[in-house]
């Protein structure tokens, strides 16, 4: 594989030199600084990237209106398919251990085209999203100030185009500084961030249980069991529908995998910490979900989940009614959950972006690694520049087609997550059968979760067809969501298509195989 050489301007670039595929090099490192997170770290960052506060403020509502009161259920049926794909990402990087995560290990796994497109679904999935966390935090940094200065016309400054884009260029600026000073600067302000996250979310949970307890609210309703129970959702097309959100939710604690290279202890803590983050944030969510309609209910008046004016930002309505005075901390909570996220979420593309250039997928400028830092120095700034041009140029054309957009997202998901699960059967085809343990990590769970996600994929394909699919914006009769993100995909065909006559040494196998050496972590 490649060498790391330095260059005068302060950078590493890893393609100076190439050796064969299968030579005594094998996979090498990239130039990132290692040793950098252990355990709790690599979980914070997890934690983070998942952003509990944005994603159930933004999702509950949604998600309500899809499946009702077995809103518990729904979570927990979305996390299994998530937790199974957990353990095929700790396999294949117990086994490859390799910032490209999805991208490198389907390479191995499938060959170079199979592989860069793998690449392409996360690297698209984690632009969006950048682009609407920087979105959201705008909506609730302006929220914030007229809460702090008791001025209501605050709170408008964001729906002023012009304003509102100028100050998510500057979040995104401010993210992309934090994450080209590397992960030692990104660690130290996700502890501060990610804490008061969730002890706001501990506070609202107490509170929310103590006004559902007393009588308070006039909307509460009585805990029952029926609501863990997913038999009870009345169709399938329910049920992907609440499958489809819930598993947006959980997404973000692959970022866990990309800074594999970087850690402290191990090829194994990466593999720990993805799955630590996954079950911590379903323990989080269902403790939330269950006092949020315990005291608000799932009616259409007041507090209820299901009123229309509630559903877009589920904790901008039960703040003050649960929290009262306290109210401006869960505004800060959300702001601070969506600004930490945007920072840590733009580790992943930028780590996938340094791979692809690492391996000859991309040019070779994107392999260059700041030797002050030992960051992708080069990868973040595009992956910074791409999310915040996104943001402005969708904000510009149509609400409706930023909206969208995010909602075509969940096709991303599935389809990166899925295509890992079946990388991992099909890499470790030859020692399925070696071990009972191997039979459920590396044939069971893996299928079973890539399986599931495959129907969610394709059955939210279907139903996005529709025009009235999200907004009910269409291009001739087809409904914006299905052009967005099938196009998104379609899109990459092309880009692969466009790169493989550029550099054709990957498309090639020239730079890995399935039988590249593993890279060495060292313990």
């Amino acid at each position: 594989m490649s060498h790391t050489i330095g260059r005068e301007d302060g950078t590493a670039t890893a393609h100076d030199v190439v050796d064969p595929a299968g030579s005594k090099h094998g996979i090498t490192g990239k130039g990132l600084k290692g040793g950098q997170l252990g355990l709790l770290a690599v979980v914070v960052l997890g934690i983070s990237s998942v952003a509990p506060a944005y994603s159930l403020t933004s999702s509950l509502g949604p998600a309500v209106g899809a499946v009702g009161v077995q809103l518990p259920a729904i979570f927990i049926v979305a996390f299994i398919p998530m937790i199974l794909v957990a353990f095929a990402y700790r396999e294949l990087n117990a086994d490859s251990p390799d910032s490209g995560t999805t991208f490198t290990w389907a390479t191995k796994a499938f060959g170079p085209f199979v592989g860069w497109m793998g690449g392409w679904g996360l690297l698209a999935a984690n632009i969006i999203v950048l682009s609407n966390l920087a979105g959201v935090a705008v909506d609730f940094f302006y929220l914030f100030l007229a809460q702090v200065f008791n001025n209501p016309e605050l709170a408008d400054l964001t729906s002023n185009t012009a304003v509102n884009i100028v100050t998510c260029l500057v979040f995104v600026a401010l993210a992309v500084w934090v994450s080209y000073r590397g992960l030692h600067a990104t660690k130290l302000v996700q502890y501060g961030m990610v804490g008061f996250q969730v002890l706001v979310l501990a506070v609202f949970i107490v509170m929310a249980l103590g006004h559902a307890a007393s009588g308070d609210s006039g909307t509460a309703i009585a805990f029952s069991w029926d609501w863990f129970n997913p038999a009870k959702i009345e169709s399938f097309e329910q049920f992907t529908a609440g499958m489809s959100l819930a598993v947006f939710v959980y997404w973000g604690w692959d970022v866990c995998l990309t800074v594999n290279e970087e850690t402290k202890g191990g090829r194994g803590t990466a593999g720990r910490a993805g799955t630590t983050t996954a079950v911590a944030v379903l323990a989080l969510y269902l403790a939330v979900i269950v006092a949020t309609m315990m005291v608000a209910g799932t009616g259409v008046d007041g507090i209820g989940l299901n009123n229309p004016d509630n559903q877009a930002n589920v904790f901008a309505a039960l703040a003050s009614p649960v929290m009262g005075p306290l109210a401006i901390l869960m505004s800060l909570a959300v702001l601070s959950g969506t600004a930490s996220s945007l920072q840590s979420t733009m580790a992943s593309p930028a780590r996938s972006l340094l791979a692809m250039g690492h391996y000859g997928a991309l040019p070779p400028r994107f392999a260059s690694v700041s030797k002050r830092f030992g960051s992708p120095g080069y990868a973040t700034l595009v992956a910074g520049l791409l999310s915040g041009g996104f943001y402005a140029v969708m904000k510009v054309v149509s609400e409706n087609v930023l909206n969208d957009t995010i909602m075509a997202l969940g096709l991303m998901i599935c389809f990166y997550y899925a295509l890992t699960a079946f990388a991992c059967t099909w890499y470790f085809r030859h020692s399925l059968f070696s071990s009972v343990r191997n039979v459920f990590m590396r044939l069971l769970f893996p299928v079973l979760g890539g399986l599931v996600l495959t129907v969610v994929f394709f059955q939210t394909a279907v139903d996005s067809w529709a025009p009235e699919f999200g907004s009910g914006s269409e291009v001739f009769g087809v409904g914006l969501v299905f052009i967005l993100g099938i196009g998104i995909l379609a899109l990459g065909v092309v880009v692969m298509l466009v790169t493989a006559k550029l550099q054709p040494g990957f498309f090639r196998g020239e730079t890995i195989r399935k039988d590249t050496p593993a890279l060495v972590v060292p313990e």
